[in-house]
């Protein structure tokens, strides 16, 4: 995510579990211009991964084979996105998600393009409607995972909500991620300001610091090494048994599984949640802006959204798309996540992750 849920999701947990990355191809026969350029280039966080055969198939249908440039967390990518527009790294960028996208949108990195399918998105996905700076590709809700097995262990509930989170029982449990440099970081502190308003939620972050919360670099570092119910973290020696990740990273940890749990090793807290949107978009001054305009509309494509979920464990923006069962029965159902108008996040985001980090970090 990110992530994420880079999110994005949980999306690096596909990498930890093996799963196909797409490693970036092509570049031989990219030639010096426009027109002769063979090669499109995606810029994006860690998380973005695709299966072979469906970048296979892009290249099929338009003669672009795709090169993806990752740039660590979707903060830190969209940091340099931003830092690199005179001379763009790439022609479309994936991973800026709604809570940077004023940033982005603000300092000019993107070119209008309406991408095709895009009748087949959710209106209220669309947070550019007007100038289709940038194209929804999927969803995802960021929340507090836990261990199942600790809080077994331990004869424990697990936390459910935010309130849980700072009640004396859960005490050093949980790690997160920094609000200045991973977007499931910044997500989850919005939903604190969500949830406890403009003033609330610096009090309650003083009290989250009270009760133990590790805060780490990105989504990577807590769910794959701090995290104790991921793989990964379990052979990393993990011993927070509680992390901000996604609602849809449980069904990451059964993938591959035999015979299938009835119950995935991690479960979500539901009321600790926050909706997360990923946008793609064509970067200004692209080299090869019809290849670019290609990929977007690719990425809306039913062959691809549908291989998303298990590639980087999130929702599809298209509303035609179908999840994978796996998905669908490990996943947490989020019905009521912790939401912010554009508006007021793009007011209000920096002068929030300065508070927090002098609140948090100091």
């Amino acid at each position: 995510m990110n992530t994420h849920l880079r999110r994005a999701v949980g999306a690096a947990a596909a990498a930890a579990l093996g799963l196909p990355v797409l490693a970036a191809c092509g570049g031989s026969d990219e030639g010096s211009g426009e027109s002769k350029s063979k090669t499109v280039t995606l810029v994006s966080h860690d998380s973005f991964a695709a299966s072979d055969a469906v970048l296979e198939e892009f290249t099929k249908q338009t003669g672009y084979k795709v090169k993806v440039l990752k740039s660590g967390d979707a903060g830190r990518a969209v940091n340099q996105a931003i830092l690199s527009k005179s001379h763009p790294q790439g022609d479309v960028f994936f991973g800026v998600d709604n809570t940077l996208l004023s940033r982005a949108l603000d300092k000019g990195i993107f070119a209008p393009y309406e991408a095709k399918g895009l009748d087949r998105v959710p209106k209220s996905l669309q947070a550019d409607a007007a100038e289709h700076r940038v194209t929804p590709v999927d969803t995802g809700d960021i929340c507090v995972n836990y261990d199942r097995a600790y809080f077994a262990d331990h004869k424990l509930d697990p936390p459910q909500s935010f309130d849980d989170l700072v009640k004396p029982e859960y005490k050093n449990l949980l790690v997160t991620e920094n609000s200045a440099t991973s977007s499931p970081g910044l997500a989850f502190q919005l939903a604190t300001v969500a949830k406890y308003g403009d003033d609330g939620w610096k009090d309650y972050w003083k009290k989250l610091k009270d009760n133990g919360v590790e805060v780490v670099d990105g989504w990577e570092q807590a769910y794959n090494d701090r995290f104790s119910g991921s793989a990964a973290g379990k052979k990393a020696k993990g011993d927070k048994p509680l992390v901000v990740s996604y609602a849809s990273s449980p069904p990451a940890e059964v993938l591959g599984v035999k015979p299938a749990p009835k119950e995935g090793p991690t479960g979500v807290s539901t009321g600790t949640c926050f909706r997360q949107i990923e946008f793609a978009g064509l970067l200004k001054g692209a080299k090869n802006t019809d290849g670019g305009k290609a990929l977007l509309d690719f990425l809306l494509s039913k062959r691809f959204q549908e291989d998303m979920p298990l590639q980087m464990f999130v929702k599809p923006a298209t509303d035609d798309a179908k999840l994978p069962e796996v998905f669908t029965t490990y996943g947490a159902r989020i019905d009521k996540p912790e939401t912010l108008a554009p508006e007021k996040i793009a007011q209000n985001r920096d002068q929030w992750v300065k508070e927090w980090s002098s609140l948090v970090l100091r």
